[in-house]
């Protein structure tokens, strides 16, 4: 079932998620709803998609990335689910790049992200996960897992001084 995603301003998206019980991670309702998420995510061609993002406020993130039209030098992430996801950052080391959200429709901005982190969680299988990731997954991971700590990409922006509207952002070759 494709979810309604929330938009900013819907409380769901400013809270801290409660985190799901490592025992009810295989349980129906949860691998269901994990279904769901990958499925929203692949109707609105996101990037990845936290549960608040779909109006649930529980600790889980899932990301895929493939080349496309719209990330044409995105490198390759397969699809991940973390549940209760803890980041800690490997280096003081930070990379500016463009972000965009399902939740803040139609803008883009340049976020600064640690380049280099670790990662701590569960997986869909409720298997404990730990690994350290870089560049371009790492953006992605902290760009998911602010979501769960009740945060947007907005609130970790230095300056509102390259927020732009996707259309402006093609239009002028910002992504490139």
């Amino acid at each position: 079932m494709i979810l309604k995603v929330a938009r900013l301003g819907h409380p769901v998206l400013r809270k801290v998620a409660e985190p799901v019980p490592p025992d009810q991670i295989q349980t129906p309702a949860i691998q269901q709803f994990i279904d769901d998420m990958i499925e929203t995510m692949y109707e609105y061609d996101g990037a990845g998609l936290a549960a608040p993002q779909g109006h649930v406020s529980k600790q889980i993130v899932i990301m895929e990335v493939a080349p496309s039209a719209r990330r044409p030098h995105a490198p390759s992430i397969p699809l991940t689910v973390y549940i209760n996801p803890e980041i800690t950052p490997l280096t003081e080391e930070m990379d500016e790049d463009w972000e965009g959200c399902l939740s803040v429709p139609g803008l883009r901005g340049r976020v600064p992200r640690y380049t280099k982190i670790r990662l701590r969680a569960y997986d869909r299988q409720a298997k404990r996960v730990d690994i350290a990731v870089q560049g371009f997954h790492a953006r992605v991971i902290q760009h998911e897992c602010d979501h769960v700590q009740g945060k947007v990409y907005l609130d970790r922006m230095r300056n509102a001084d390259s927020l732009t509207f996707v259309e402006e952002w093609m239009k002028y070759g910002l992504h490139e």
